[in-house]
């Protein structure tokens, strides 16, 4: 995302996952045993078809099924072919490699909203149900959006690639995202993680653990009021803390919460989190910020620091209680919802072309986003964000499933809002939480 124009950039998947939490609120009976982020949708048409490519051959070499055949691809904004980005460029000449590998074989790509009425989730669910024929043969779907669908029944289960995510190329991170109740959906494409960026002219070195924090000059921003509280879940996790009970109910740990509730209050009582902080709602509001200089150290996306930083910034690991290395991610796979057994084969040898190490390695660096495999970052030149990288995936977990950030978004922002406005010292505060989470 380097190279990414600012009208042209990633759908930030934040309120895609606000809009997959409200659409699947009705269906929570099918989420109390899920397994599984960050950022708004752009104005773009939801159902925009690409230019055709022809395709000859595959790479897995499977055969092809007689006849012409056209392959359908639903595909976000952030990742059209037809963008006239370098990172889509590349995807673009992706395809046009794979078309010579095959004769008969057609690709078409849609373009469809994130989020949304028209948009990737919502157009999956109405045409399963009103013209399964016509359903594409890989869409690529967010995490939760893929949990959801998985769960829904709107995508199958690729057992056959099982074998496939066992290879240790993968990251665990991305492995993860692309399993389901121990089930694999898909091939991971592109992640993405928090991170902390802060501007090297002012700040001396990075806070990696919370008495680092407490011992800074300068405010650390994040988005308070986060209707999923992304960043206080964070830091209850990297602090082991537990997100279900021993039934599998959401659950939170009165007194760990308490403890990172009580870092907020140490780091209001000596500015570094200011009460301010609670005006913000999301991602975009704490970027601004820091571009507008109103910050110095950012919690934020390293998809932002990778495509959008200012030249002054640097980036490194979210503080945790100790400093040892811990933040969430999230990401985007290839799925296939097709009920066609020989599209499926087809499919799956494309979405296994996609995700090759070598292309992920010089279509991510240009795109922006982090690497799902590690032959992929061996393409990443510079050193420092190279390393930087290693470490961020490395240690990364991805998003609660989707009936965890349900549970514990509204009561753990409600709790993060009253400590840091002062309105609540911290017991009291994680005692209300706990009293949400049991209560009639």
């Amino acid at each position: 995302m380097t190279i990414f124009k600012r009208e042209m950039q990633m759908t930030r998947l934040f309120p895609a996952v606000i809009f997959f939490l409200f659409f699947v609120s009705g269906c929570s009976g099918f989420l109390q045993d899920s397994g599984t982020a960050a950022p708004p949708g752009t104005s773009v048409p939801t159902d925009t078809i690409l230019p055709t490519v022809e395709i000859s051959g595959t790479p897995a070499g499977s055969p092809t099924p007689p006849g012409p055949v056209t392959l359908r691809l639903w595909v976000p904004p952030q990742f059209d072919p037809a963008s006239g980005t370098p990172a889509a460029d590349l995807l673009q000449a992706r395809l046009d490699e794979f078309s010579k590998r095959r004769q008969g074989v057609n690709v078409e790509v849609r373009i469809k909203a994130e989020e949304g009425s028209g948009g990737l989730l919502d157009s999956l669910t109405t045409t399963s149900a009103a013209a399964p024929l016509a359903l594409p043969d890989l869409i690529v779907l967010p995490g939760p959006g893929l949990e959801t669908a998985a769960l829904k029944g709107l995508l199958h289960p690729l057992d056959t690639l099982d074998a496939t995510l066992e290879d240790p190329d993968w990251y665990d991170y991305a492995r993860q995202l692309a399993q389901i109740q121990e089930r694999t959906y898909g091939l991971p494409f592109a992640g993405d993680a928090l991170a902390l960026v802060y501007r090297s002219d002012m700040v001396a070195a990075a806070p990696l653990d919370w008495n680092a924090v407490l011992n800074n000059t300068t405010p650390l921003v994040f988005s308070a009021a986060d209707p999923l509280a992304l960043f206080t879940l964070m830091q209850y996790q990297a602090n082991n803390g537990a997100v279900r009970d021993e039934e599998g109910r959401p659950f939170l740990d009165e007194d760990v919460l308490t403890e990172v509730l009580t870092f907020y209050q140490d780091a209001e009582q000596t500015g570094v989190m200011p009460y301010w902080l609670t005006q913000y709602q999301d991602d975009e509001q704490v970027w601004e910020a820091f571009l507008d200089k109103r910050a110095d150290i950012a919690v934020t996306w390293v998809s932002r620091y990778l495509g959008e930083s200012p030249p002054e910034s640097a980036a490194a690991q979210v503080p945790t209680p100790e400093g040892t290395p811990y933040t969430i991610a999230t990401g985007w796979v290839w799925a296939i919802p097709t009920h066609q057994p020989e599209r499926q084969e087809l499919s799956i040898d494309l979405a296994e072309f996609l995700t090759e190490g070598d292309f992920l390695g010089e279509w991510s660096k240009a795109a922006g986003f982090l690497p799902t495999r590690s032959s992929a970052l061996e393409g990443w030149s510079e050193e420092s964000v190279r390393a930087l990288i290693e470490d961020i995936v490395l240690s990364a977990r991805i998003l609660p499933p989707v009936d965890i950030l349900t549970n514990l978004g509204s009561p753990l922002q409600m709790a993060t809002v009253d400590v840091l406005k002062q309105q609540s010292d911290p017991r009291t505060a994680a005692q209300r939480v706990n009293e949400t989470l049991t209560g009639p």
